[in-house]
């Protein structure tokens, strides 16, 4: 990775670490089986873990992460149980991270978006008006979130202004739920 980083941007360090992990599971508790948990814990917990863990040597002193999360470790929808325990998880090892990194200057936080409109999870809050709806009568903002609602967020808290930002969660979901 060091070879690639150097090779590629000319730097032997780098600022930022966005944890963006991202796979749905729509399933109830009794009917998720230890497979498709498996696969949610690899892909939000596992990965975004040894993924930062792999790349501490390389995160600059005074550098940035960004773990993503989502509404749902804050409210509940049925069928969401599993993939809101792994988000709920990662936003505990932003905490950690802040904690531990906080003496070389790098922050740990975490970016919680609501229903959002894209591929995720199939195109769901973007494609199907029926969930779409939903997602709208249950945000003060009346809508869905959209890419470009995010993207600002994320460029904020990454932001060497935001120094003394660490250890937090911010919900992005426009009122989802309050």
């Amino acid at each position: 990775m060091a070879e690639t980083l150097e090779r590629i941007w000319g730097r032997t360090k780098f600022d930022v670490l966005v944890n963006n992990a991202g796979t749905s599971l729509h399933n109830s508790i009794a009917g998720t089986t230890e497979a498709e948990f498996d696969e949610v814990m690899n892909v939000h917990l596992k990965g975004p873990f040894f993924l930062t863990q792999r790349l501490l040597p390389l995160l600059a002193d005074g550098g940035r992460i960004l773990n993503v999360s989502s509404g749902l470790a804050r409210f509940s929808f049925p069928g969401s149980s599993a993939y809101a325990m792994m988000k709920g998880g990662i936003e505990v090892f932003t905490r950690y991270l802040a904690a531990e990194l906080g003496s070389r200057g790098i922050t740990a936080n975490t970016l919680a978006p609501g229903a959002i409109e894209t591929d995720f999870s199939g195109g769901m809050v973007r494609d199907n008006p029926e969930v779409n709806r939903m997602v709208s009568a249950n945000t003060a903002l009346g809508r869905a979130g959209r890419i470009s609602d995010i993207g600002p967020i994320a460029a904020a808290l990454v932001a060497a202004e935001n120094r003394w930002m660490n250890g937090q969660r911010i919900e992005a979901s426009g009122g989802m739920r309050l």
